[in-house]
């Protein structure tokens, strides 16, 4: 409609130039000169309208290549994270944001009394900017504002599309294990919060730097990154996310290695899983005159469904790590404080679009998740596991689409530990991608 509106303006402009300047002579008193031919107002007509679909393209930035979510997917990337794929040239800007409201029960699982409150926060503003140089080369990178006042780079990299089923890509890389970690923009999973099993087994949002391949055939995608390894001064009994070196100085005298495998049986479908191994130590922890090997092993399987409005998740995810007992010791942590030999998590969740079969583009999703997870699953030789550490969440909520760009989630957890102390609360988030 703009670009009709556009056409008709230039050209009415056009012939009122046309009109009037022959006979501006009138005006002054001269004779006027003579009007142009039919044929020249033919081919000015033509002009305007060339012109006017070249100002247009240009102005709107619309997307001139077509890249589908489930192509988005076999990217390792979300729908607008994506966005630069669609371009065939020049500049792209996207981007995500959500902010979340929690509120925490009274008392915990003993009924102890707990005054922790409530809190909103706006957890994240996000500008994907990315850069098509050509067909073969483009940049793509993610800028973070964190809890209004933090920035951080999730992503930057370079791509060398070598062939439809091939591209090899370089840069700070998110690590491609689960279904949120690459996939993160709040329209693209139920609940307020990620899960946990995918913050503390695979610590999301993770992202290290590294090269490496990435692509797809028929039903199935794949990348592999050799990417820094972590570094086991930030681990924790609650799982690996201080590990994360986040391409920051990373420590890179041990390596890593992950590799992904998708597959899509049908549309809407996908199942898959993930594997990193590398080492954590980063040459820094000596014991009786031996140098550590913190050797990290992350594995996990995946599964998701999304058709017919039902949209159904299941992941169990796995860590090992070498030398917990040694770490522990070097580190001086004891008791509940110490760092695991195994952690372990899974959830299975199941929602239904209520909305499905309407033609209107609106979603409501009521959805139950169940999570398991243990961060203190298998204690290091010598440790005892801390009970507080064995959880389970009971989430249930709802999510309502009116766009697709626009979510609005409200849930409530019921949080239970093997120690009794666990706290349950309730969240709302709103959300939003472009």
């Amino acid at each position: 409609m703009k670009k009709l509106l556009f056409r008709w303006a230039a050209g009415l402009f056009v012939s009122c130039l046309l009109f009037y300047g022959g006979d501006v002579g009138a005006f002054q008193g001269q004779a006027a000169p003579p009007q142009t031919p039919a044929s020249e107002l033919e081919e000015l007509s033509r002009k305007v309208d060339v012109l006017a679909e070249e100002v247009e393209k240009q102005r709107s930035g619309e997307p001139e290549v077509e890249v589908t979510p489930d192509q988005a997917r076999a990217l390792g990337l979300g729908f607008s994270a994506a966005s630069v794929y669609r371009k065939q040239r020049g500049v792209s800007i996207a981007g995500y944001g959500e902010m979340l409201y929690e509120n925490f029960a009274s008392a915990d699982q003993a009924g102890r009394t707990r005054n922790q409150g409530a809190q909103l926060d706006f957890l994240r503003a996000v500008l994907y900017f990315g850069y098509r140089f050509n067909d073969k080369f483009l940049f793509n990178s993610e800028i973070e504002l964190e809890h209004a006042n933090e920035i951080w780079t999730e992503f930057a990299y370079v791509d060398y599309i070598a062939h439809p089923a091939l591209t090899v890509r370089g840069g700070l890389l998110l690590v491609p294990m689960g279904l949120t970690n690459e996939f993160h923009e709040p329209n693209t999973f139920l609940g307020a919060r990620r899960t946990e099993t995918e913050s503390r087994i695979i610590p999301s949002t993770w992202r290290e730097n590294g090269f490496g391949v990435v692509g797809s055939a028929g039903k199935f995608s794949y990348r592999a990154y050799v990417v820094n390894g972590m570094n086991a001064a930030g681990f924790t009994s609650d799982g690996l996310r201080g590990g994360r070196q986040r391409g920051s100085r990373a420590r890179v005298s041990d390596a890593a290695f992950v590799g992904r495998l998708d597959a899509t049986p049908i549309p809407g479908a996908l199942v898959g899983g993930s594997f990193y191994v590398g080492g954590s130590d980063q040459d820094q922890f000596t014991l009786g005159g031996r140098q550590l090997n913190v050797k990290t092993t992350v594995g996990e399987l995946h599964a998701q469904i999304q058709m017919r409005g039902v949209d159904f998740r299941g992941l169990f995810a796995r860590t090992v790590l070498d030398d917990a007992a040694a770490l522990n010791a070097v580190r001086n942590l004891t008791g509940g404080n110490a760092i695991a030999e195994q952690m372990d998590g899974g959830y299975l969740q199941i929602g239904y679009n209520v909305l499905s079969q309407s033609r209107d583009e609106a979603a409501l999703t009521p959805f139950y998740r169940f999570e398991k997870f243990n961060t203190q699953k298998r204690p290091a030789a010598g440790f005892a596991a801390n009970a507080a550490m064995d959880r389970k969440y009971h989430t249930a909520g709802l999510q309502f689409q009116p766009i697709r760009n626009v979510v609005v989630k409200a849930d409530y957890q019921w949080i239970r530990n093997a120690a009794n102390t666990g706290l349950g609360q309730f969240n709302i988030a709103l959300g939003y991608s472009f």
